[in-house]
């Protein structure tokens, strides 16, 4: 045993890593490194990106110290892992769907990238080949072997998970998580009749957070049905059978399709995943309070017609833009008088009001939780300047961005 291990050693150090990882980069077309000590030593991509977005969850990747493993970020996109000795190779980040316009403008904030080079980066970020997750495993498990000398199946390898605590609502949020969790410890509680399948789409339609929290806390113990022999399978069957439910709710409370069925996509690979019964359990509630926390955002409280519910979501696919009327418009087909005057008649509220409320909605958000500088939040957020974003801030809040951070 220990004159196999000399003669792998023996080979490693043969080993040119630089030229395995480029020829890897250049098979899959996904950016991959190498970082030794905790430095990074080699970059090879396809693509020329202005900026690296491993720069938004560095110090997370860094920290993962198993042979092998994947990082799943807040967008779902994934990067793969490899460590050997002080040598740590990444590869990253893609998903199977790709990330929308607005995603990608969210990672180019975040990962500050300056307002010129955003068109470019989005562009490039566009250009890495959408892949699925077992395929980058199947990569890292190459990658392992010839550094570690290990045959490791898909099974074997760790899941990590950014959780970002910042980007939480708050900690009623978090309260509501773990209420969910612990009221339904089984997992067909959501797999029920009829009548429990109608409560649950009725409360994610109408965006109804608190009543969701009501429900659980009050929810019967119930049993559903068999839907597989195996119990990891059957937690899953369920899961997509909720997937399934409150993505349709979701639409009926008026989040765009595309978008609902794209999350739900994304959250059903990511239970497909999972080994352990209690992360998908767990997953499976966060989704469902997901979904309705979207659908209250887009309804804000309200019962709003068909026209509100699309200038929302146009406006929420594009609040990094200088949103006007003339905009919106021209995307739902209608003429600017017409929907200026439609839009007050439904909500009783200027559409230019509404704009301006949702930017420093998002703008709060990121004023609480992040520590951008008020000029790349105002940029971001597609105001002409810093003062303007100022005076529209307090005009709409009482108080300075500056003022509101330090509270």
């Amino acid at each position: 045993m220990i004159y196999l291990f000399y003669v792998w050693r023996k080979d490693m150090a043969k080993l040119d890593l630089k030229y395995t990882c480029t020829v890897m980069g250049n098979l899959s077309g996904i950016p991959i490194r190498i970082y030794k000590n905790g430095k990074l030593d080699f970059y090879h991509s396809l693509i020329t990106l202005q900026k690296d977005p491993i720069c938004i969850n560095l110090d997370s990747i860094l920290a993962i110290n198993e042979h092998i493993g994947y990082f799943v970020d807040p967008y779902f996109a994934y990067y793969g892992i490899v460590n050997s000795g002080n040598q740590k190779v990444v590869i990253g980040p893609t998903r199977q769907i790709p990330l929308s316009e607005q995603e990608l403008k969210e990672i180019a904030f975040k990962a500050d990238v300056p307002q010129s080079e955003v068109d470019r980066f989005i562009i490039a970020m566009r250009s890495i080949v959408p892949m699925p997750l077992e395929s980058i495993m199947q990569i890292l498990c190459v990658l392992n072997h010839v550094l570690n000398g290990e045959k490791t199946e898909l099974k074997d390898i760790s899941i990590f998970e950014e959780k970002q605590k910042a980007f939480e609502a708050d900690i009623e949020q978090s309260q509501v998580d773990e209420t969910i969790s612990s009221q339904f410890d089984r997992p067909s509680d959501l797999h029920n009749t009829i009548s429990v399948e109608n409560t649950i789409q009725s409360i994610v339609s109408k965006g109804d957070v608190d009543a969701l929290k009501q429900w659980v806390q009050n929810a019967p113990a119930i049993r559903g049905g068999t839907v597989a022999q195996n119990q990891l399978r059957q937690i899953k069957n369920i899961f997509i059978v909720t997937a399934t439910l409150v993505s349709r709710a979701a639409i009926s409370g008026g989040m765009d399709v595309e978008d609902s069925m794209s999350l739900s996509d994304m959250y059903i690979q990511k239970c497909e995943l999972l080994k352990d019964l209690s992360e998908i359990i767990n997953l499976q509630y966060r989704m469902v309070v997901d979904y309705t926390e979207r659908v209250a955002n887009i309804r804000k409280g309200k019962s709003p017609t068909k026209l509100a519910l699309d200038v929302a979501n146009y406006v929420r696919h594009h609040l990094s833009e200088a949103i006007t009327t003339e905009a919106i418009a021209d995307e739902l087909f209608l003429s600017r008088a017409y929907l200026s005057s439609k839009f007050k008649s439904d909500t009783g509220e200027n559409l230019s009001d509404f704009i301006q409320k949702e930017k420093i909605d998002e703008a709060k958000r990121l004023l609480r939780y992040t520590d951008k500088p008020l000029i790349s939040i105002s940029s971001y957020l597609g105001f002409s300047s810093q003062s303007h974003f100022n005076r529209v801030f307090k005009s709409v809040t009482g108080k300075t961005p500056k003022e509101y951070r330090l509270e």
